[in-house]
């Protein structure tokens, strides 16, 4: 079995062809572009048994790692941070294209149960639309206090309720304050205020779009208490794909709510996981807030861990392993329905 490394640029991807024991066969820098992907894979099938490794670099490697999984290769995802060891602990000095590649293809000779890439699915199209919508949130969010700023020089004493800048009603009124002033300031806070209104309007468009998918991509994530349409699209879009983990464990380690293990000889203990996705760990977070707010299940499992001496903290973070484990059985369960339609469909 022959392992291609793949070290992908805007330009130019590098290739290196290392054998089981990680002694490079070959090199071959290509251009980052349909024909050079293709010129790749006839150079590589000179090696009838292959796989390849690219680094996890996603607006890189993505047309690269498609073009590949359209012709029927077999592609495995490094992640910079396993590139990065392998390249400092290997005998060339340096840094380069084809030293990254080989670091790339050496790393997944080392490493087990690596993320196998698929085909993106509505699940990128789901990704694409939240960090989307929540762009457009962030803007109106400093539109806001740009605004308010303004409105606190021209209109003194007038305070605007706590998310008021979100409702027509109140955006009306400040527009018609604002028509009684004339100068730069007038000038700038009602073009604000016309921005506010459009992208809330956008926000609100991207919000309908969203919760018109997840029925059909996430029914039993949807169906978990303290789960809405917009959390539901979160996990949905960060997991990006529920079959590249091996297990609830490990899915627990990608979001950040398995403990890490820092004990030595007899002293056993786990600390706080600080890495992993924090967004995927803010949604979950979000579910065991609300859960505990609605009385759900999630309420009951606190209790219980507060009888038992955990603190609320404590108690929070181990509930947020436990949805993570039912987010992870959940999403498996979506996803094994849907494949079994669309092959149903096929058929």
């Amino acid at each position: 079995m022959v392992t291609f490394g793949g070290d992908t640029h805007k330009r130019t991807h590098t290739v290196v062809a290392v054998d089981g024991n990680g002694r490079q066969l070959g090199e071959r820098t290509v251009a980052a572009t349909p024909s050079g992907h293709l010129e790749a894979l006839g150079w590589a099938r000179q090696w009838p048994e292959r796989r390849w490794a690219l680094e996890n670099c996603r607006p890189l490697s993505r047309g690269f790692e498609r073009d590949l999984l359209s012709a029927g290769e077999a592609v495995v995802q490094v992640s910079p941070k396993l590139m990065g060891s392998a390249r400092r602990t290997g005998r060339e000095l340096g840094k380069s294209d084809p030293i990254d590649a080989l670091a790339v293809a050496r790393a997944a000779l080392r490493e087990t149960n690596l993320p196998v890439a698929q085909l993106e699915g509505k699940e990128r199209d789901v990704k694409l639309l939240v960090d989307h919508r929540e762009d457009l949130v962030g803007e109106r969010t400093r539109i806001q206090n740009r605004l308010l700023g303004h409105l606190h020089e021209l209109e003194p004493g007038y305070v605007v309720v706590a998310g008021g800048l979100l409702r027509t009603v109140v955006l009306a009124e400040v527009s018609s304050r604002l028509e009684k002033h004339s100068g730069v300031v007038a000038e700038i806070a009602r073009e604000l205020v016309a921005r506010l209104v459009e992208l809330t309007q956008s926000v609100k468009r991207l919000q309908r779009r969203i919760e018109a998918l997840m029925p059909e991509l996430a029914p039993s994530l949807l169906s978990l208490p303290g789960c809405g349409a917009l959390t539901a699209a979160k996990l949905v879009a960060e997991t990006a794909g529920v079959g590249r983990f091996r297990s609830s464990a490990a899915f627990a380690m990608h979001n950040g709510t398995a403990p890490i293990p820092v004990w030595s000889g007899n002293q056993e203990r786990h600390r706080l996981n600080r890495g992993g996705n924090r967004q995927l760990n803010a949604a979950l977070h979000r579910i065991a807030i609300t859960q505990m707010r609605l009385g759900a299940d999630g309420s009951a499992y606190i209790a219980r861990r507060l009888t038992r001496g955990n603190t609320k903290t404590e108690a929070i973070r181990a509930l947020r392993r436990q949805i993570s484990d039912e987010v992870w059985r959940r999403l498996g369960r979506d996803y094994s329905a849907r494949s079994t339609a669309q092959v149903a469909v096929a058929a």
